[in-house]
């Protein structure tokens, strides 16, 4: 009988009220009479009906709760509109969609005919990863999915996200931001105008240009990629940048851990270092942040900045490091040259290494080199060859065991050959200035060849010329301690023997330049880099 009376309060045709109503179904016909939905009333302190101009409403005040399917509505009061098929909550309302999602506002419009639901004032959305807080929402019940349009913050855990425009998909717990995105988290800050985030992963999706600059002051530009927040590993596509101090890196494609420091860059990266005046080419660079090291792979080409003659370097690898602290305070010296004077300031960022392996090639508009091997050091500046190293000066070709490159301002300043060294300049045709030693030593000035000294078990030949530039003789000398080559204007001027020296001076008609070649001769030029483009292009 109570239910009787229930269901005649509310399809009656006058104004009536009762109160506890509890566990009524009130359907609600589609406009087009197709379908029913039904809403089921749990709980109200008082239900009331009027009707006005055939619209019947029921009104429902005090710990409303209803359900419509899967959802559970909460409010203080809310009004059904049967004729219009929509509910309108107000005061403290709260919806439970599938005991996944909650949303929180001071006002509802429930639309029953397509589940479409409105929020205004106060809107909260919680799915027990994040919070969305604004002022207006939609929500998709259909589809699960909420907009807000009206400016809208996320937080989950230390992670904030706002945005002008948002929209929420509850069953991925997906977000997509749009329109001046700011995501502030203790690790880093981002900006763009666009963004896709989820809650449960805590996964950042870029799919516009972003701008993200994180605790340590690093800064990244990007226009695809992720940031995953929970794990500190990222992705980056369509060439973005890395900016880090003095350093910055871009690729094609780059990926980070920062758990273990390992940054890789792939496709065409380029690796900068303004202070230290260089750059690195390759299709592949691997930087270890925590050990401060960086390996080039897949045509690496490193670039050492002058103010007028940079030097450029390719290997089949390149590695760079941090010198260790055990070398900063060593003095030592080769063949009794000192290598390294004082100790350094272990902070200085000159201290790194550089090394090359197979098939290592060196340009620069003063000299070229070949080797398989190189050591370069920031404290001494030096270029150290091993195997085979060959290096060309003024046109001459120099050769030996071991070869070592001093540098100053990027420039070479002095070459320095070890064990077999051989010195070999075209005079014309197949006849060959030569001065050999068991050392060399080339000497340059503004990085230009200025002379050169080989030194012991020294021998030579030289192709002498009158004053119109004619071969005229050739003097070889069998036997010298000293040898030296002095050059004018890039060219060899005279050849100045000195100490115990032997040898013969034979007019050029008299000569085989066959005969005239010393041992181990040969003439490389053909390996000798011409251009700088040939180490970007081989």
């Amino acid at each position: 009988m109570k239910q009787l009376a229930v269901w005649l309060l509310i399809f009656g045709s006058c104004c009536l009220s009762i109160r506890a109503v509890a566990q009524v179904a009130v359907p609600f016909k589609s406009k087009n009479g197709d379908s029913t939905n039904t809403v089921y009333i749990w709980h109200t302190d008082t239900l009331r009906e009027v009707q006005k101009d055939s619209v019947s409403i029921q009104s429902l005040f005090g710990h409303v709760k209803l359900q419509s399917e899967k959802t559970l509505f909460y409010c203080d009061s809310l009004a059904m509109n049967h004729k219009e098929n929509f509910i309108e909550a107000f005061g403290n309302v709260h919806i439970n969609d599938n005991d996944s999602t909650d949303i929180y506002s001071q006002y509802m419009k429930y639309f029953v005919d397509t589940k479409y639901i409105i929020f205004h004032k106060n809107v909260i959305l919680k799915d027990g990863r994040g919070t969305l807080s604004t002022e207006d929402l939609t929500y998709d019940m259909n589809l699960h999915i909420g907009n807000y349009l009206n400016n809208g913050k996320v937080v989950n855990q230390q992670t904030t996200v706002t945005s002008k425009e948002g929209t929420y998909y509850a069953d991925t717990k997906d977000m997509y931001f749009k329109k001046d995105v700011v995501l502030k988290d203790p690790a880093y800050d981002l900006t763009a105008d666009s963004l896709l985030y989820n809650n449960d992963q805590q996964l950042a999706t870029f799919i516009t240009t972003t701008f993200i600059k994180d605790s340590s002051g690093r800064t990244i530009r990007t226009k695809e990629g992720f940031y995953d927040l929970k794990n500190h590993r990222a992705q980056f596509g369509k060439r973005p940048t890395i900016k880090d101090g003095s350093q910055d890196i871009t690729a094609d494609d780059i990926h980070f851990d920062d758990s273990v420091g390992i940054s890789t860059a792939t496709g065409n990266a380029v690796y900068r270092d303004t202070v230290q005046g260089f750059s690195v080419l390759a299709n592949s660079l691997v930087a270890d942040k925590k050990k401060n090291t960086l390996l080039a792979t897949q045509k690496p080409l490193m670039i050492l900045k002058g103010d007028k003659d940079s030097i450029y370097i390719r290997a089949d690898t390149l590695f760079s490091g941090k010198i260790p602290d055990s070398l900063l305070n060593r003095t030592d010296s080769v063949q009794g040259m000192a290598i390294v004077k004082t100790a350094r300031d272990p902070n200085d960022s000159s201290l790194r290494f550089l090394q090359g392996y197979h098939h290592v090639r060196i340009f620069s508009d003063s000299l070229q080199a070949v080797a398989d091997s190189l050591y370069y050091s920031g404290m001494d500046s030096i270029f150290r060859l091993y195997t085979n190293p060959i290096a060309w000066a003024s046109g001459y070709q120099i050769t030996g065991d071991t070869m070592f490159l001093y540098t100053k301002n990027k420039k070479p300043d002095r070459l320095y050959v070890f064990e077999n060294g051989l010195v070999v300049g075209r005079a014309a045709g197949n006849m060959y200035n030569q001065v050999k030693g068991n050392t060399i030593n080339g000497y340059f000035k503004n990085g230009v060849i200025d002379y050169m000294r080989a030194k012991g078990n020294a021998e030579s030949v030289y192709y002498l010329k009158d004053d119109s530039m004619a071969l005229v003789s050739v003097n070889k000398v069998t036997k010298a301690d000293i040898i030296d080559m002095i050059f004018k204007d890039k060219e060899l001027n005279r050849v100045v023997l000195r100490n115990d020296v032997e040898g013969v001076m034979s007019p050029i008609r008299k000569v085989n330049p066959e005969d005239m070649k010393l041992r181990n001769f040969k003439w490389l030029d053909a390996e000798r880099p011409k251009t700088k483009m040939e180490l970007f292009e081989n």
